[in-house]
């Protein structure tokens, strides 16, 4: 009875936080703000991130994002396209772990995501200058 209620015990603890891509840990984890602060001036930064889900692919789960210091949006791919994420977990605290970089977003991706938010045509339509943003690639995810 006993060996019962532990098992119970740590499968509840277990059940509050989901892994998804490389085996991470949420040690060593900094805000966005922190984030910001040490990308600088770089153009990239190998770094472990913690932030709350704002939106997620509601085609696959096979992106995030995460809303910035600044009210930007920061885009969470997945490296290699090897894993995705639940299509619910807006709302849920993330900790990422991989690379962000300055990029310069198509004015055709921003359109393909646009159309996997759910989009209306009237709105993507609108979409017609390529967008300079953050955006990072996972090797892993934890989601609480």
């Amino acid at each position: 009875m006993r060996a019962l209620l532990v098992i119970l015990i740590g499968l509840a603890f277990v059940a509050g936080t989901d892994k998804y891509g490389k085996k991470i840990s949420a040690k060593g984890a900094v805000s966005l703000q922190e984030m910001v602060n040490q990308l600088g001036d770089k153009e990239t930064l190998n770094i472990k991130v913690t932030g709350t889900v704002k939106n997620v692919c509601k085609v696959k789960g096979c992106w995030m994002t995460m809303e910035l210091p600044t009210g930007e949006d920061m885009r969470v791919t997945f490296k290699d396209y090897g894993f995705f994420v639940p299509k619910d977990c807006n709302g849920k605290t993330a900790i990422a772990q991989g690379t962000v970089t300055k990029t310069v977003t198509s004015v055709a991706d921003l359109r393909h995501f646009a159309k996997d938010e759910g989009a209306s045509d009237e709105e993507i339509e609108k979409i017609t200058e390529p967008k300079e943003e953050l955006t990072f690639v996972a090797d892993g995810v934890i989601l609480k």
